[in-house]
């Protein structure tokens, strides 16, 4: 009856303002407010018949060209980032627990198809191994599985069913995040903690050259995000945004990011108040500043509405949490930077030699 309502309560958007909802009530009083149907329902095919991971491709690889060509956003995005917030709203049956294919491949009792390669084989041997994680386009789509087909049509899409399989077998979702920290240091970054706060990796001005280069790896991002949020790690999403945007809007390390970022990155996250926050520090840092489009509407004026301190208040930007630079400061979610290894899991700060310690 829950996915039937929810389909009912549905409707399909039809421009990019429809989608998004980030601005509507602009008070940070729904600080712990998500989209309507933000819990687990099922997922649905995309209309157009191809997989999304083809059709994003082309949008997410628009960085470089803004400064001659104007740049507006992409309604593509905008609905498929709408429809993942919402839990992809209609539904399809469920499957049986032994074709849990991706809580089986996280308990190392099946591989990965078609390379035939076990999770234990990844977390083990791949950690560091850039040419292989780069090169190889396979394993991406079992690491980080969603509700949507990607571009290894041998994975198996998630159900809800499976989704609170997941979410309820410990050894899965450890496993998960050192698969999450092996693609973290391969972008040049460290997790630090279980609450998802991230900081520079010490590799990270060669990995960050190579990550501004090859754009198709802000799919594998946007892919990682969204699977953060599926199984259970949603407030992770905030920290490593908020990272990335810095880096490509303050430092200038991964300008060829920017795009993406506002475009893509910022819409995974489900809470308003946050993806406020990620937006209101961009609005500060990004030029030429009459270019950002991802800022609040602009509110039509009514006579008499509003006198001068009216204005001066509207005009006032609100803070944005932790606005510390990367270098030596870590990011962490709606809280002030810290130092690198404060409340890590570990003397180096890094908590994925926690994550392979435990049993």
């Amino acid at each position: 009856m829950g996915n039937l309502m929810g389909s009912l309560r549905y409707k399909e958007p039809s421009t990019v303002e429809e989608c998004d909802s980030t601005w509507e009530t602009d008070s940070e009083s729904d600080e712990q407010q998500c989209e309507e149907d933000s819990g687990i329902s099922e997922s649905i095919p995309s209309e157009s018949g191809k997989c999304d991971e083809q059709l994003d491709v082309s949008l997410q690889f628009g960085d470089t060209s803004e400064s001659s060509t104007k740049i507006k956003r992409s309604f593509y995005a905008a609905k498929d980032l709408y429809k993942y917030r919402h839990s992809y709203p209609n539904s399809k049956s469920s499957r049986q627990p032994n074709e849990y294919r991706n809580v089986r491949f996280y308990l190392n009792k099946i591989p990965l198809v078609p390379d035939g390669i076990y999770v234990e084989e990844i977390l083990t041997k791949w950690r560091g191994d850039y040419d292989k994680l780069e090169h190889n386009h396979t394993y991406i789509q079992w690491l980080f599985p969603l509700r949507e087909q990607g571009l290894n049509f041998y994975a198996q899409e998630l159900t809800q069913d499976e989704i609170r399989e997941f979410q309820s077998t410990r050894e899965a979702k450890r496993r998960f995040l050192l698969a999450y920290t092996i693609m973290l240091d391969f972008f040049g970054i460290k997790l630090l903690d279980k609450n998802g706060n991230v900081a520079r990796a010490p590799n990270w001005p060669d990995r960050f050259q190579h990550l501004n280069e090859s754009q198709h790896n802000y799919l594998r991002i946007t892919r990682i995000l969204k699977s953060l949020g599926e199984l259970g790690f949603e407030n992770f999403k905030f920290p490593l945004v908020r990272l990335l945007l810095e880096e490509a809007l303050v430092e200038g390390t991964l300008p060829n990011m920017r795009h993406s970022a506002l475009e893509y990155f910022v819409y995974t996250l489900r809470q308003h108040s946050q993806r406020r926050a990620l937006l209101r520090f961009a609005q500060r840092h990004y030029h030429p500043p009459e270019n950002f489009l991802w800022g609040p509407p602009k509110r039509k004026r009514v006579p008499g509405a509003a006198g001068p301190a009216g204005a001066a208040r509207a005009a006032k930007p609100d803070p944005a949490p932790g606005e510390g630079r990367s270098q030596g400061m870590v990011v962490q979610g709606g809280q002030e930077p810290v130092q690198p290894g404060e409340g890590g899991a570990g003397g180096d700060g890094s908590y994925s030699r926690y994550l392979r310690m435990k049993t």
